[in-house]
């Protein structure tokens, strides 16, 4: 019976899910721009000014602790209600796992193949982006996965702010005691962290050297 009336809710709101789930998807790549805007150089800059690493890593560690419904909130003064709120607060969220394995990724490349680089006449620009980056492309991919998943699941909450997506269809069925409402806002959820996983785990498999 309820995956009957589960077949029927689909069939009538479809159009507001997938309005939903475009709206999630762009939450989910601004924010994930932005976060890598700022985490991919931030990690580099690190790993040449490490006495800084810790405490650069540790706030934004204190960040990652806050959460997502009270950063949210935090935001509401500062950017009002909407878009903008959501995506600085994603952005946020996705900074961590990528700053995080950025720095280790480029760390853990053996000193011996950076410095036979060094031997050749690299300079420390062609060594970061002929050496370092690609050896450590394994480990910051694995960073921006696991920050992708994490924004896609919190982006949820971005409709407690009038930002929309697929918690607008989860919180509307939660409110109506609704299983099949609620439902139809995780599952799609769920499938866009399955799909955007899988082509950033094709897009490692490409550009891997």
């Amino acid at each position: 019976m309820m995956f009957n009336n589960f077949l029927v809710m689909l069939q009538n709101r479809w159009p507001e899910i997938m309005i939903g789930t475009w709206e999630h998807i762009q939450l989910t790549l601004v924010a994930l721009f932005i976060g890598n805007l700022i985490a991919l150089p931030l990690g580099i800059l690190l790993t040449r000014k490490r006495k800084l690493a810790d405490t650069v890593i540790g706030i934004t560690s204190v960040f990652q602790t806050i959460p997502s419904l009270a950063l949210l909130g935090f935001m509401i003064p500062f950017f009002g209600i909407g878009f903008g709120p959501a995506i600085v607060a994603l952005s946020i969220y996705a900074l961590l796992p990528i700053l995080r394995n950025t720095y280790t990724g480029i760390l853990g490349v053996n000193q011996a193949v950076v410095d036979a680089g060094t031997g050749m006449g690299m300079t420390s620009r062609q060594v970061l982006f002929m050496i370092e980056i690609p050896l450590a492309l394994p480990i910051i991919m694995a960073g921006i996965r696991t920050a992708t998943v994490m924004v896609i699941g919190v982006a949820t909450l971005a409709a407690l702010v009038g930002a929309g997506g697929l918690g607008d269809i989860i919180f509307r069925g939660i409110a109506m005691a609704r299983q099949d409402l609620i439902l139809a806002g995780a599952i799609p959820a769920a499938l866009l962290s399955m799909i955007f996983d899988y082509i950033l785990k094709r897009i490692e498999i490409a550009v891997q050297p």
